[in-house]
């Protein structure tokens, strides 16, 4: 199951100065307040509509993306044309920092499922200017770190854990996320069936473990929840 980065107080500044929202940014952190100017002329905010696309699979990217606010879907598109969604993102997470980093075109497709925003930074510049920065360049590696992880344990997931176990881990580790997704999204990126998502659902209803609150599910017993999938 992906990890998700923590919200920070990101969405609810956006009315704020760039400046002041790439302050906050963990990659930019350390930055002095020189570099954050030289930052803020390469940069611009740019807003997304639920359904609206940040990037097309093949398209060449032109700026680092950093999603600061919104789900994110990163799907691919077979050769039917069948859409098949390999994670969702959350803010503060870099978006296919890959290929900016290695110069190739986006291997995947990149849509928003709320509304959403994005700090666009001039590539090409960002490269000449920043990537020679230390805390830059550890910051951009934990991000890649964090992407290995989520492809190895959706791998293993599939593998290992049956529907029940998925359904738990997801709902333990982003419970934030499993209210913002459409039933059928989660049953997507989890590998089932909507109807055996539904069944997951009103099983660790019964027990106890999960209850519903208006239209939000919400975890009351996170030890017996873990015990599924651990």
């Amino acid at each position: 199951m992906f990890k998700t980065i923590k919200k920070t107080k990101m969405e609810l500044e956006l009315n704020k100065d760039i400046s002041e929202i790439i302050k906050n940014l963990f990659l930019f952190k350390n930055l002095p307040e020189n570099q954050i100017k030289e930052l803020r002329k390469i940069s611009h905010i740019e807003k997304f509509k639920p359904g609206e696309t940040l990037f097309m699979e093949g398209d060449e990217p032109s700026y680092l993306n950093i999603l600061i606010k919104g789900v994110l879907r990163i799907y691919k598109t077979d050769n039917k044309g069948h859409e098949v969604t390999i994670t969702y993102l959350c803010p503060v997470s870099l978006v296919a920092e890959v290929a900016n980093l290695t110069h190739i075109n986006y291997p995947a497709s990149a849509e928003f499922e709320t509304e959403g925003a994005v700090i666009k930074i001039d590539y090409s510049q960002f490269e000449s200017k920043f990537l020679r920065n230390p805390d830059i360049c550890f910051s951009i590696v934990k991000s890649l770190l964090a992407k290995i992880r989520v492809i190895e344990n959706a791998f293993s997931e599939n593998f290992i854990l049956d529907a029940t176990s998925r359904v738990a881990k997801f709902l333990y580790e982003d419970e934030e996320l499993f209210n913002k997704l459409k039933h059928t999204k989660i049953a997507s990126l989890l590998n089932l069936t909507p109807e055996t998502l539904s069944r997951v659902i009103k099983k660790l209803k019964t027990m106890g473990i999960i209850e519903k609150q208006g239209t939000k599910y919400i975890i009351k017993d996170r030890e017996r929840l873990k015990e599924f999938f651990e």
